[in-house]
């Protein structure tokens, strides 16, 4: 078994967005993507998908969505980003999920030797645009709950297996690296060594820490930020 990455994948939820309107190198971003995962990724694999999945509003509508994504090789575990507004109720998602498809939401899954644990995350206080009045409040609270994901993962990982984290928002930045964050606190106390992660496109990749930070290794997988090809997570 291999660990693959690949995050906001932007797909239209049933609507005509093209998202080559960001730059003429999101022109036909899916298919680039397929392609590449069709050439890497076998049924014994597993991929990643750190939020910003589809642009619905409804579930019914970004089902077209994950179906697409679901004929794809691998078990595709996925998590909810800042645009994935059609993911509202988690039980009516996971009853409707296809068959090789499994929703982190401030939990954890075991696959084979490996347990992927996750939360959504959120701006870090001070850092960027985060100015917000509600930021600190939300982020203490997503701060809690990738917390509570770790500590159901380390019961799956008893034996000693690897635990990989996924967050759609940056635990860390560039600008937070002399000072650690809330989360990064979290990862590096509960013994985790990946991370992966995305939200992050365009201008603000030049902003994202890649590399690692007290023991922990952080991955951007925002797909533009891969060239639109999965990256391949060691654990």
């Amino acid at each position: 078994m291999r660990l693959w990455a690949i995050g906001d994948l932007h797909l239209p939820g049933g609507d005509k967005k093209p998202m080559d309107i960001f730059g003429a190198h999101w022109k036909n971003h899916f298919e680039k993507i397929s392609q590449d995962w069709r050439d890497k990724v076998s049924d014994s694999d597993v991929v990643l998908i750190p939020g910003d999945i589809s642009w619905a509003i409804t579930l019914e509508n970004a089902l077209q969505d994950l179906e697409m994504i679901s004929r794809l090789p691998g078990t595709i575990v996925i998590l909810k980003g800042n645009h994935d507004y059609w993911w509202n109720s988690l039980t009516q998602l996971r009853m409707r999920l296809p068959a090789n498809m499994y929703a982190v939401q401030n939990d954890a899954f075991r696959f084979g030797n490996l347990v992927v644990a996750g939360t959504r995350g959120w701006m870090i206080p001070g850092s960027g645009g985060a100015q917000q009045d509600n930021v600190e409040k939300i982020y203490n609270r997503e701060v809690l709950r990738l917390g509570m994901s770790l500590d159901q993962a380390a019961g799956l990982a008893r034996d000693g297996c690897p635990i990989v984290a996924m967050m759609h928002y940056p635990p860390i930045t560039k600008d937070t690296v002399s000072t650690g964050t809330g989360f990064t606190e979290v990862l590096t106390s509960r013994g985790i060594r990946e991370c992966v992660y995305g939200h992050m496109h365009g201008n603000a990749i030049m902003s994202a820490f890649v590399g690692v930070y007290e023991q922990v290794n952080y991955d951007l997988v925002s797909c533009d930020a891969l060239g639109f090809a999965l990256k391949e997570i060691p654990f």
